[in-house]
């Protein structure tokens, strides 16, 4: 057993006692279960109950670094939607959309452009009543038609453009531990302090690709099953309408074992079993094995690329020395600061991949395929 703590925070007390409440009627739960309660649990979670975006939060995402990031999403999208023959009625969803950064700036760069923005319409798909008050009030003078859902399934029918930025990290996770010739779930029960440990489970196999005998001992392996449900609606509507997915987030582009599970508490790494509820749990992406199951699902997929060979080839060298020319020294060198954490491979530009995946015979969106990509000023 390992990470045993103490729960004795009195904003996650509740949550905790139910945890534990759980655990002894019904006994130890898998991973996913737990970290689904932390992250969305009505009265306590993470997501659910406060905000977890932002300097005063847990963690910042990309587009609260630099506005150039949502413009450059605003328009891929738009050359997206130039790419399938401009059709008249169109709907760019943005899963998990944090305060409404990413939107607002893709709005932005939406008034340039001709026709487009009597086109779109903006879905923002969200389960927090918490976040979508915020969103509201940040997106409260848009042009643009907005709607919010609980789920993509709820989205109504048609030309889909979907941005995921820091969305597939957060969905929960389940890990298995090879001790032997068998993989052993790992379970979070508690030890006699009250606090929250990993326990090994019976023998139980993994819903994967074949990874045959040649596996080390100890080796840990992850699986992310609400993965599968959010492809297959990918897929149900790509054999219905044009449909182009853009996921950005962080993980490994190749396949590899290993315990990804994190917890960020107000911009600092923590225990992920620690304070349930007051901390951002996430896992990394394996973006192999994402590639494989939507593949297999019929979709096309391009990439992954890097997300700062993504955002250098999208212009956004060219849009920060755009805005330098008429900012003040302070906001300027704030502009090149925010561009070269996203960039720079020591910070967000190698870590972070991007995958697209798009209805099968649609072109290669850009910057995946020959296509010019030129970001309007």
């Amino acid at each position: 057993m390992i990470r045993a703590v103490a729960c004795d925070n009195s904003h996650d007390a509740s949550l905790a006692a139910r945890l534990r409440a759980r655990i002894a009627r019904d006994g130890p739960i898998n991973i996913e279960t737990f970290m689904e309660a932390c992250l969305t649990d009505a009265a306590f979670g993470a997501y659910t109950s406060r905000q977890p975006v932002g300097a005063q939060g847990d963690f910042i995402t990309a587009p609260e670094i630099s506005q150039i990031f949502g413009e450059l999403l605003g328009l891929w999208s738009v050359a997206v939607w130039q790419s399938i023959g401009e059709p008249g009625a169109i709907t760019m969803a943005e899963l998990g959309p944090g305060r409404g950064t990413l939107t607002k700036d893709a709005l932005r760069a939406w008034r340039g452009v001709p026709k487009f923005p009597e086109r779109v319409s903006v879905a923002l798909i969200e389960t927090s009543p918490v976040m979508a008050e915020v969103q509201r009030k940040t997106l409260e003078e848009s042009r643009v038609p907005l709607g919010w859902y609980a789920a993509l399934d709820a989205v109504p029918e048609g030309p889909l453009i979907v941005l995921a930025n820091e969305f597939v990290d957060a969905l929960p996770i389940r890990q298995f531990v090879r001790r032997g010739v068998a993989w052993r779930e790992r379970l979070v029960t508690t030890d006699n302090k009250g606090g929250f440990v990993l326990v090994e489970g019976p023998a139980s196999q993994p819903e994967l690709t074949d990874l045959g005998d040649a596996v080390a001992e100890g080796a840990i392996l992850e699986t992310r099953p609400a993965l599968d449900g959010l492809l297959r609606e990918f897929a149900r509507r790509a054999s219905r309408d044009p449909l182009a997915a853009l996921i950005i987030d962080y993980g490994h582009a190749e396949f590899g074992f290993g315990d990804t599970l994190q917890a960020v508490r107000r911009h600092r790494f923590a225990d992920p079993l620690t304070n349930p509820g007051n901390a951002d749990l996430t896992a990394h992406v394996d973006f192999a094995e994402l590639t494989r199951r939507a593949a297999a699902l019929g979709l096309t997929t391009h990439g992954p690329l890097s997300q700062g060979e993504f955002l250098l080839k999208l212009g956004i060298g060219e849009r920060r020395e755009r805005l330098i020319k008429s900012a003040t020294p302070a906001q300027g060198e704030a502009i090149a600061s925010g561009v070269t954490r996203l960039i720079d491979p020591r910070q967000m530009g190698m870590l972070f991949k991007v995958l697209a995946l798009t209805s099968f015979g649609l072109a290669s969106p850009p910057p995946f395929g020959p296509a010019n990509f030129t970001l309007s000023s």
